[in-house]
């Protein structure tokens, strides 16, 4: 919003335009909808995102408010918020609502009714994985109006997965009728440490990505903001948003796989470090120069390719069948999952932490995860696992793309995801 000065008439209007968008934007969700982790509807259609943010929107239905509505939830006076919604809806944000009819009819002029027009822009999640990208598209309010996934090799280039995720994205757009130049923000998941301006400093995910311009290489499809955050960050905004952490403040989401990352919320903000590096606890074992990820599920002595789920699964399902080698190299992963989380607990003090990513699919991780934390923390957090499952990541992308509108035209002074202005 900037330093507040007196003898700023702009500034003033641009405060009260705030207050009122955000008073009839609240009007807009009804309060019937389900909260979250309430409920579920029918499952996703083929190719789509397995997204429980579709089901907590489904039912919320419109609402409205009137001028004497606002002036009392604002307390500006009624000159002032008739004012402002004329100039919201000159700008396409507000629309008044016509009386509807066969209503009772009273005595003199109905009141004027008015909404916030959540159609009037739309936001854009993306997702960068090894094997997959995936989008993810909504109205102003956050209601999703569909997704697209779509394969990729862990060894395309950098050019091949920019193509796959701009063919995904034009695809999206077509099938929900949407026009790109209506996307007022893009926010974007990726592997690796990533620079406040959308560079990815360093990343081993994915080939050709580090030094990558990623936010640079992206806004040249679209006309309008691209924030790119590290993977595990969009995660753990995610499940503050919609999954297993809401309502807490201090979360860590850890991403397990081969080489985990973690993504944490400190006092309801994203916690990135000075350099974007917070919760690279997959570096973790070089403090002990101990066995590397790879090293550890291998059950031959040979390092696994840590892109290779082929070679991941197949331990896996040794240690279901019984083998011993495979069984001890499962265990070993498990007790280096639990290590590294415990040394972020220790140093964080998290309410909540939440595992996802494909380790979660593994017998046995959250029963030792809780009791070495039971065991070395003086107040243990409470460990659960992802609700929003693979599509944690895009989720948390758009919840990037939505913070940055709501900031916009909310006039927000802080945000979950906010960053510190780049210097």
């Amino acid at each position: 919003m900037g330093r507040l000065t007196g003898g700023d008439p702009s500034l003033l209007r641009r405060i009260n335009s705030a207050v009122v968008l955000h008073a009839l934007r609240a009007a807009t969700v009804s309060p019937d909808g389900p909260e979250p982790g309430e409920g579920t509807g029918p499952g996703p259609a083929a190719g789509s995102l397995t997204d429980p943010l579709t089901d907590l929107t489904a039912d919320r239905a419109p609402g409205f408010a009137t001028l004497t509505d606002l002036t009392r939830v604002t307390g500006l006076s009624r000159p002032t918020v008739e004012g402002v919604v004329e100039g919201l809806a000159a700008e396409g944000l507000v629309v008044e609502v016509p009386a509807e009819e066969g209503g009772v009819r009273r005595q003199g002029r109905p009141a004027r009714r008015f909404r916030f027009r959540a159609e009037a822009g739309h936001l854009l999640g993306i997702e960068i994985g090894a094997h997959r990208v995936a989008a993810l598209l909504s109205d102003l309010d956050g209601r999703p109006l569909g997704s697209a996934v779509r394969e990729v090799s862990e060894k395309a280039s950098a050019d091949e997965r920019l193509e796959r995720i701009r063919t995904a994205v034009a695809d999206l757009l077509r099938r929900a009728g949407v026009a790109r130049y209506s996307l007022r923000a893009v926010g974007v998941g990726s592997p690796g440490i990533v620079e406040a301006d959308g560079t990815v400093h360093l990343c081993t995910a994915l080939p050709g990505w580090t030094g990558l311009r990623l936010g640079e290489r992206l806004r040249r499809s679209f006309r309008c903001p691209v924030l790119v955050e590290n993977d595990a960050n969009t995660a753990a905004v995610a499940e503050h948003w919609k999954g297993a952490a809401v309502g807490s403040d201090d979360v860590v989401f850890v991403l397990a796989g081969l080489s985990p990352g973690a993504g944490s919320l400190i006092g309801g903000r994203l916690h990135r470090g000075f350099g974007g590096a917070a919760g690279e606890i997959g570096a973790l074992h070089l403090l002990g120069r101990e066995a590397t990820p790879e090293e550890v599920l291998s059950t031959t002595g040979e390092p696994l390719n840590p892109l290779d789920e082929d070679q991941v699964a197949r331990v896996l399902a040794l240690a279901d069948a019984g083998d011993t080698h495979a069984r001890a190299a499962v265990d070993r992963f498990v007790r280096r999952l639990v290590h590294d989380v415990a040394a972020l607990v220790l140093a964080l003090d998290p309410e909540v932490v939440v595992v996802g990513g494909w380790a979660t699919g593994l017998d046995g991780v959250l029963g030792p995860l809780r009791d070495e934390l039971a065991r070395y923390c003086l107040r243990p957090p409470q460990v659960t696992q992802s609700l929003l499952g693979e599509a944690a990541v895009v989720t948390g992308a758009l919840r990037l793309a939505l913070d940055h509108v709501e900031k916009e035209l909310f006039a927000v002074e802080s945000t979950v995801t906010a960053r510190r202005p780049v210097r």
